[in-house]
């Protein structure tokens, strides 16, 4: 027991020391970095949506959201050498969207701090922690709020259509991704940075 209180101890002064090596500045420097080179894939992906819709229709753009979407956000990612991902707390595809413990727990903060007046497309969160091999990472959270064009697959009762529940209950079967309304916290896009 002592044995085990003693490698937490030290697993949490080394965590400790790891964030302490970065200064305030040099936090908001990686946030910075981060939010210039990482979100312009969001706006990227509602172009895709945007366009299919107009198009084809709210159903035909489910494959821009759960494919394209992925896509954009990999090559982002061997662009970068990071891991960047969408992720919420009512997922619509739990394979791909899943929060981990750190980002759940920001989600949560999101949304009280929006309760609270702040204006979720600015809520972020950065963070210099230890990853699982205990190196340190920079992690990034960018809320991503509910625009008016999201509520045709997200929103409230008839908001979404019933060809389009039909053709989302078909390619999600586990999606609790419904019942938003405009300005609510719909996820966040995330990124985990080696360091």
């Amino acid at each position: 027991m002592k044995q085990t209180l003693t490698a937490l101890g030290l697993m949490l002064v080394t965590a400790a020391a790891g964030a302490a090596d970065f200064t305030a500045q040099d936090l908001e420097g990686l946030k910075l970095d981060t939010r210039q080179k990482a979100m312009p894939v969001l706006p990227q992906v509602v172009g895709m949506a945007t366009a299919e819709v107009q198009q084809r229709g709210a159903a035909q753009a489910i494959p821009v959201c759960k494919e394209k979407a992925p896509q954009a956000l990999q090559r982002k990612a061997e662009e970068t050498g990071w891991r960047l991902s969408r992720v919420s707390l009512k997922t619509r595809n739990p394979e791909r969207g899943r929060p981990d413990a750190w980002e759940a727990r920001h989600l949560a903060e999101f949304n009280i701090r929006a309760a609270r007046g702040e204006k979720p497309e600015a809520l972020e969160v950065g963070e210099v922690v230890r990853d699982s091999q205990g190196k340190p990472e920079f992690r990034y959270l960018r809320a991503i709020p509910v625009g008016p064009f999201c509520v045709q697959c997200h929103g409230v009762g008839d908001q979404v259509s019933q060809d389009l529940r039909a053709s989302l209950a078909r390619d999600y079967p586990q999606d609790q991704a419904l019942g938003y309304s405009v300005g609510q916290i719909r996820g966040a896009l995330s990124v985990r940075r080696p360091l």
